[in-house]
């Protein structure tokens, strides 16, 4: 009789040796597929789909997230996308918040208005908006893969530079917010006038203009970029065009391109957006004052920008003279540089303090700023002068691609950065990661040239060939890392606010706000403990005191919120929506009744005559019964609400 059998049970080793028996030749197939694509000539549709893929992996947030920051203003309170009171075409009539002329905070921007409309009308969330800008920063990274081609002529350097566009962390905030889509259809535009140029020369006037006036509708600072795309048509031309390269005629036609936009945007928003001039602006300036100054300040006549908010905590700056602002800004533009090749912390806000004026005027950082935004340009004179001696012989050679895609990147970062520099201009914001979309384009191209030659230079030599490997990884690994870590504080408006509290550990806005969404979710202890950060931050901050002082009242300790309301009462007598705010929740916790008198103090100070101060102070004790608190026409829109009828 035979011995029966034992039947044996797979071990986990067994398992996995029977797995990898399986899957070799299958991740095999799958890695020489993955070859077979990379290895193709590049076109946009076989570069696109690769860095659409990698953009949706860094970017993309969660489907639950909500309205973080600008988003709130942009989308929920914006009469034009969300009130349902507007017409299509009235667009042009707003600004990038929805508001008319007489109410504009200084952002004309009506195709992000229009798309935003449309993609409202298929769901009312943030997700949707957010994905277009994470589509077309994929499509700029393959634009920037082809002008790299065609330019370098290496299939190496379009990767390159493409990957290291669609991956550069430093501007994770323009893609993942939705109120990057400004910077990301610019950026589309300008990149679309650069492609125009290797189209016949009667195409590059048309180009430019159209192009570059959808770049303005969509961002005004891509004004910055009409002198660069004459720049690039003038250097590219023998590498776009290498049999007739006619250079001067194609950047003259570019050149006349782009005026042409400028001027038709210009004269199309001052139709449709008129604003009056600010009080410095309405009279020329005296012959005895420079003659680059009185120029600029009779461009600024006739451009007509709408005004532009100037708060001492959004930009500090604003507090300086002429000589602290531009100590300060050159010293945040070299911080900018910094990010883009190392970006280690990356933060939603810099506000006061966190970037102060600063208390020398020279300064390591300020120093450097000044020097890389004057020595690039004027060392790109000298290599592209280089390049013209060398297409003598060479017209097309590596030597000369390189110097030509060096020369433009150096003129192209500084000069298209330098708007939002604060130095010509105040902004509203002392620093921005969106900012730099449109100098990375060209960064981008300069460090994928970097790339390329590193690895070409290794691969070539046995022993150091896997260095370059190493390099190209850990600097695009390092990338991407970083900006799917920050894209990850985009999950919700609590987790962004968290961690830009953390990045940024000396902003007072971005504790207050981190304390505001602690409190939308009723936790208001530790909403305390924010306040009370951005108090110390920023003790001559009146929304500080208001916001500290409404904690106390919503916790309801009242008599110890009252010292700090009135405060922000005397700190900011004009501002409706505080005053509204700390004087309803007064009404609520029932302790206006006993404050009457010093209400009506407050109201009756001639210093304060003329003010929402005086008007709320002796409403709520008139008419509060009446209205049941604050008029409710003057109480602020509330959080996570819709806008208010524009009626």
């Amino acid at each position: 009789m035979n011995a029966p059998s034992i039947e044996t049970r797979p071990t986990l080793g067994s398992k996995l040796r029977k797995w990898r028996v399986l899957a070799r030749p299958r991740l095999r197939s799958a890695w020489l597929d993955l070859k077979r694509h990379f290895q193709q000539q590049p076109t946009f549709w076989v570069v696109f789909p690769a860095l659409l893929l990698l953009s949706v992996a860094l970017y993309v947030r969660s489907p639950w997230t909500n309205y973080i920051f600008d988003e709130q203003e942009a989308l929920l309170a914006n009469p034009y996308v969300n009130g349902g009171e507007l017409r299509f075409w009235q667009v042009f009539e707003r600004d990038f918040w929805g508001l008319p002329s007489t109410r504009s905070i200084g952002s004309y921007r009506p195709l992000p208005n229009i798309i935003w409309r449309l993609l409202w009308l298929v769901r009312e969330h943030a997700w949707l908006p957010h994905c277009f800008n994470v589509i077309v920063h994929a499509a700029n990274g393959a634009l920037i893969a082809l002008l790299a081609l065609r330019w370098m002529g290496t299939p190496r350097h379009a990767w390159l530079s493409g990957v290291t566009f669609v991956a550069a962390a430093v501007i994770t905030e323009a893609v993942c917010g939705v109120v990057g889509i400004a910077d990301v259809l610019s950026g589309f535009f300008t990149l679309l006038v650069l492609w125009a140029f290797q189209k016949s020369l009667v195409w590059q006037f048309p180009a430019a203009l159209a192009f570059l006036l959808l770049g303005l509708l969509s961002k005004e600072s891509t004004l910055t970029v009409t002198p660069l795309v004459v720049w690039a048509a003038l250097l590219t031309a023998p590498l776009d065009h290498p049999r007739k390269a006619q250079r001067w005629l194609r950047a003259l036609l570019v050149g006349l391109g782009a005026i042409s936009a400028v001027v038709a945007y210009t004269y199309f928003r001052r139709h449709f957006f008129p604003v009056t001039l600010p009080a410095e602006l309405q009279m020329p300036l005296p012959e005895s004052e420079p003659w680059v100054k009185r120029a600029f300040h009779e461009f600024l006549r006739w451009f007509q920008q709408p005004r532009l908010p100037a708060d001492p905590i959004n930009n500090p700056l604003v507090s300086g003279d002429k000589f602290e602002r531009i100590s300060g800004a050159l010293r945040v533009y070299f911080r900018g540089l910094v990010q883009v090749v190392f970006p280690w912390q990356l933060s939603g806000d810099y506000s006061f303090p966190q970037e102060p004026l600063p208390t020398k005027l020279f300064n390591f950082e300020s120093v450097m700023g000044g020097l890389l935004l004057v020595f690039p340009p004027l060392s790109a004179v000298g290599l592209w002068l280089r390049a013209l001696w060398a297409e003598r012989s060479e017209p097309t050679s590596a030597r000369v691609r390189a110097l030509v895609v060096i020369a433009l990147t150096l003129v192209w970062v500084p000069v298209s950065y330098f708007p939002h520099s604060n130095i010509p201009v105040v902004l509203p914001t002392v620093r921005a990661e969106r900012f730099w979309y449109l100098p990375v384009i060209a960064s981008a191209l300069l460090i994928g040239l970097a790339l390329a030659l590193v690895l070409g230079w290794t691969l070539r030599r046995g022993r150091v060939r896997a260095a370059g490997v190493w390099v190209v990884g850990l600097f695009l690994g390092f990338q991407v890392v970083r900006a799917r870590a920050h894209a990850l504080d985009y999950r919700n408006d609590l987790a962004f606010w968290r961690a830009t509290a953390q990045a940024a550990p000396n902003s007072a806005k971005a504790h207050l706000n981190y304390g505001v969404m602690l409190g939308a979710r009723n936790r208001l202890e530790e909403r305390l403990v924010e306040n009370r950060l951005a108090l110390e931050l920023a003790p001559r901050w009146p929304m500080a005191h208001v916001y500290y002082g409404d904690t106390l009242c919503r916790l309801k300790r009242i008599d110890e919120a009252w010292p700090h309301y009135v405060s922000g009462f005397k700190l900011g007598p004009n501002d409706q929506g505080l005053i509204s705010l700390a004087l309803q929740c007064l009404w609520d916790g029932q302790a206006i009744e006993a404050r009457k008198a010093e209400l009506t103090q407050l109201g009756d100070d001639p210093k304060y005559k003329g003010t929402w101060l005086a008007y709320l102070a002796h409403d709520i004790v008139r008419n509060g019964e009446k209205h049941k608190g604050v008029d409710p026409k003057h109480r602020p829109r509330g959080y996570n609400k819709g806008p208010r009828s524009d009626k």
